[in-house]
């Protein structure tokens, strides 16, 4: 359901090696290639196809729709900005938002990449929407609740939100979207979660709403939840080391990854009875789950794949809106049984 530190014990204890490769593209960006160090006694993993364009697909993921609801309606999103939030991290998170259904972006684009998740559907034949906007933001810059949050207190922060005059309760096309600063503690936060979804509880907001929330890990722990663009101190000197975030903030640009793959789960399972893997819906393993920690072509095993990097050396894989760049990681497909994303080289 949320991305964990799991992936990063995986990277830490293969001692993944970043090299550059020299392949410039149009005079301004070269590929960035996380491949596997050859040397390393690290066979290759069983689950693994063939397929050189789409990393991690298996004929052993039992990807199962459960007969629950998708979001196919248009999606409202709904932007509860808890604590203090500088004017420019706010902009740069809607920037994000806003590309996801913006197709004139240059590919690979954010509405590429939210082209995999709509090839979900629901019992009755209807995908996930293609379009998705920002229909309302609350800032609570008092910390109504105070900076130690609960997975329960966060729906007390989104009833405090939706009890405000002019922010609605729209439980037919809702979600709301919970973004903490980074000076907010969470339960499990950087131990086991930087993110997480659920459904609010009548009894706390009066109605059922599919909410995601996802904290600034900056200055808490980026090495966990804004990886690779932080990474911990005993890695210095295994090769290049922390990649650079495409708009220079190591915790905003962390934590749009970690949205996105929020979003991906929350549109495909919002009432935790819809698409996921495995038996246990209290811990289901979703279409981001499946693919945690893989950005590009060659990932796998915990290497994040083949990336781009621009002339100034930040790395990215998407393209935005206002020309901002973007690092999401890539989402499971239901069509090709693979974890896919549009920055996929073709090798083949």
């Amino acid at each position: 359901m949320s991305p964990t530190p799991i992936l990063l014990v995986i990277l830490l204890s293969l001692h993944l090696f970043f090299s550059l490769v020299a392949s410039e593209q149009n005079g301004e960006f070269e590929t960035l290639n996380t491949k596997f160090n050859p040397k390393l006694p690290l066979p290759p993993l069983k689950t693994l196809s063939s397929s050189k364009r789409y990393e991690g697909s298996s004929d052993l993921v039992k990807l199962k729709y459960h007969m629950g609801p998708v979001l196919s309606s248009p999606i409202n999103i709904y932007l509860i900005w808890y604590g203090n939030w500088p004017k420019q991290h706010k902009s740069l998170i809607k920037d994000f938002l806003n590309s996801i259904s913006d197709t004139t972006v240059p590919h690979p684009s954010v509405s590429d990449w939210w082209r995999t998740v709509t090839l979900y559907t629901d019992q009755t034949g209807a995908n996930i929407s293609k379009t998705v906007s920002i229909a309302g933001e609350y800032s609570d810059y008092r910390y109504s609740l105070g900076k130690r949050l609960t997975r329960l207190s966060i729906q007390d922060v989104i009833a405090t939100a939706v009890r405000s005059k002019p922010f609605p309760v729209d439980h037919r096309k809702g979600i709301y979207l919970v973004l903490t600063a980074d000076d907010v503690t969470m339960d499990e936060y950087c131990r086991a979660v930087c993110g997480f979804h659920y459904f609010t509880f009548p009894s706390k907001v009066g109605y059922t709403l599919p909410y995601a929330w996802v904290g600034n890990s900056g200055t808490q722990c980026p090495e966990v939840c804004a990886y690779p663009f932080a990474v911990p101190s005993y890695m210095a000197g295994g090769g290049p080391g922390k990649l650079s975030p495409p708009n220079g903030n190591v915790g905003v640009d962390g934590m749009v990854s970690v949205i996105a793959h929020e979003l991906a789960e929350l549109s495909s399972n919002p009432l935790v009875n819809a698409w996921y893997a495995g038996e246990d819906p209290t811990a289901p393993t979703e279409i981001g789950d499946l693919c945690e920690g893989l950005y590009g072509t060659g990932g796998g095993g915990g290497y994040i794949g083949e990336v781009t990097k621009d002339k100034s050396g930040k790395t990215f894989n998407v393209n935005g809106i206002r020309d901002k760049k973007f690092l999401v990681q890539w989402v499971w497909s239901n069509v090709l049984n693979a974890c896919a994303g549009p920055n996929a080289v073709d090798l083949n």
